[in-house]
């Protein structure tokens, strides 16, 4: 019988949360390793110093739980050691400290929703929810921008400045930080050639879409995208991931997904991606589990 160990991760810990996600990765899975990089890094450990776990068979991880705290759990569990995601829920409920407890599942995953039951999760069928979408990288239509815009790759660090200026823009947060976004870049699967920016005639950035490329299922995950307020409505944000697009099928994907809001609540970015070709092939459903009552 393996023996199983659990300790808790560091931010060096990333690559080997990747590594079990890429290794179990199909359209079915809630995560993918462009979204681990996006969301460990995105914020300074001073700002989210989120609690993980990580399980350990013969040295390698085979399983990690992530607790977005006060009450948010994502994990990932290779199939071959199911008995895990008992444990981890029982992680979670420590770890919580008797708050209210959620987490999102994929329609594929049935197992997980009955251990959910097990464990005292309920499904909650008014929550905001996200729609994975997908589309294959043949038949790209060609960017259009207006006069004086142009779309390019991210040129290292004398374009972080101005790229974590548009972010903030497009987002109205300043938790993205020149920082985070340069550990971003040193991080894998990170490519500069996958970063791109529409750059307005007066030199800011005016629109961003990054994809992150999983070259072992030749997949790249769309996250983030965004257009500052500024220029919205001229097609930029459009523009911009189809120029990324192109570029990821130049560095060898035959796929691309994104996962955004799909609830009536935020539907911008659907239509955008749906007008690009993109087609939803599975949603997200909330589990919740309420905290104790004195």
């Amino acid at each position: 019988m393996t023996a199983i160990m659990r300790r808790y991760a560091d931010v060096g810990d990333l690559r080997a949360m990747q590594r079990v996600t890429q290794r179990v990765w199909s359209v079915d899975s809630p995560h993918h390793v462009g979204d681990l990089a996006w969301g460990r890094l995105m914020y300074t450990l001073d700002q989210a110093d989120w609690p993980i776990a990580l399980w350990e068979a013969d040295g390698r991880v085979v399983a990690w739980g992530w607790a977005h705290l006060p009450d948010d759990l994502r994990l990932q569990v290779d199939p071959a050691f199911p008995e895990l995601v008992e444990e981890i829920l029982a992680w979670f409920d420590e770890t919580a400290a008797g708050g209210p407890r959620e987490i999102n599942v994929l329609d594929a995953q049935t197992e997980l929703r009955d251990a959910l039951v097990r464990h005292g999760y309920r499904p909650r069928d008014d929550a905001p929810y996200f729609r994975y979408h997908s589309r294959s990288l043949t038949d790209l239509p060609a960017p259009a921008l207006p006069d004086g815009f142009t779309a390019r790759a991210v040129r290292g660090d004398q374009d972080v400045d101005r790229r974590v200026a548009v972010h903030q823009a497009a987002w109205s947060s300043t938790g993205v930080t020149t920082e985070s976004y340069r550990a971003i870049m040193d991080a894998w699967p990170y490519r500069p050639e996958l970063d791109w920016i529409v750059e307005a005639p007066d030199g800011r950035f005016a629109a961003n879409c990054l994809i992150w490329y999983d070259d072992a299922h030749r997949v790249g995950l769309i996250e983030p995208v965004g257009t500052d307020p500024a220029h919205r409505r001229r097609g930029l944000s459009r523009a911009v991931c189809l120029a990324a697009l192109h570029a990821l099928r130049r560095a060898g994907a035959t796929s691309a997904i994104v996962c955004p809001r799909g609830d009536a609540g935020y539907p911008v970015p659907q239509a955008l991606y749906r007008g690009l070709g993109f087609h939803p092939y599975a949603r997200t459903h909330t589990y919740v589990k309420l905290g104790r009552t004195e």
